[in-house]
């Protein structure tokens, strides 16, 4: 699947809608949502609040990733071999929140290509995914690590309610 990238703002009221038509021609596979991030720094929690709110809403395909059990930097690398040992057939939607230009704060992105979580705050960590959903929860500043702990957790849980009515409308 070779589309152009999509941008949404999560306060603009078609954001779940283009994010699910978007996102309806890759369900036409087997699919699995990966979702990265801690629940233990509130700008990293975007996320595990998607994993969670998808278990919850009952999405048909397999999520990875949820508050309870959350994929981060210290198990991402088991947590993907088992994905990609168990589900080798499924497409991954890789989910992350991100640090970006000020000026694009509370965007939603879907690109066709992998996250490399932790890049942001100076990580390697292995890529992840087909696809990819980033939610830019802060603008990039000198201390990185520090940024991630500035964000309200409204904010992140606005957004990943945009999210997961989007992965939730493509599916319909």
């Amino acid at each position: 699947m070779n589309m152009e990238d999509v941008i949404v703002y999560y306060k603009d009221k078609i954001a779940p809608s283009a994010l699910g038509e978007y996102l309806k021609p890759f369900y036409e596979n087997k699919v699995a949502v990966v979702c990265i991030g801690t629940d233990k720094c509130i700008g990293d929690s975007l996320g595990p609040l998607v994993g969670t709110l998808l278990v919850k809403n009952k999405f048909s395909f397999p999520v990875f990733g949820t508050l309870d059990e959350p994929i981060h930097a210290l198990n991402i690398s088991e947590r993907i071999s088992f994905i990609n040992k168990y589900y080798p057939l499924h497409r991954i939607i890789a989910i992350d929140a991100c640090l970006g230009e000020k000026n694009h704060v509370g965007n939603i992105q879907i690109r066709s290509k992998p996250i490399y979580p932790g890049k942001g705050v100076g990580k390697n960590l292995p890529s992840v995914g087909d696809l990819s959903i980033i939610g830019i929860v802060d603008g990039i500043k000198t201390y990185k690590s520090l940024s991630l702990h500035s964000v309200r957790l409204s904010f992140v849980m606005s957004m990943a309610e945009v999210i997961v009515k989007g992965l939730l409308n493509a599916n319909i």
